[in-house]
């Protein structure tokens, strides 16, 4: 088989197509949570905490001078980036533990026994005379 095939047999696995699907519904879903995070929950925050924006929140260590940057750890966007995390996995949460009650549902139901025709019972029973004999 040639490279090409190869690759293409592995590309169209079911497996692999369902991970791409699932990465680009996650990215766009990311982008989603940080505008939710950005836009909707830390404005109303931070005017809680007295008007503070959350993206300003900073401790410079080096002030910037002619040849060199600025140093700065910038926590307020550590902090948001963790309200996306925790949405974001909350989100998921929820989500596997909707599919794994759906699953459990399933399980649940009883299974009927398959009830034996009444000649294949006759043969049954003509056999294990036979073999007694």
């Amino acid at each position: 088989m040639s490279m090409l095939g190869e690759f293409k047999s592995f590309a169209m696995r079911g497996n692999v197509v369902d991970m791409a699907v699932g990465i680009i519904i996650g990215a766009a879903f990311g982008k989603i949570v940080s505008s939710f995070v950005n836009d909707v929950i830390m404005p109303p925050i931070g005017v809680l905490l007295g008007g503070v924006n959350f993206r300003d929140l900073a401790v410079i260590i080096q002030q910037a001078t002619e040849t060199q940057a600025e140093v700065v750890i910038k926590y307020g966007m550590f902090l948001q980036t963790i309200i996306d995390f925790i949405i974001i996995a909350f989100a998921v949460f929820v989500g596997v533990k909707a599919m794994n009650s759906m699953k459990a549902k399933e399980e649940a139901k009883p299974v009927e026994v398959a009830k034996i025709p009444e000649d294949v019972k006759l043969l049954t029973e003509i056999r294990d005379l036979l073999n007694k004999q």
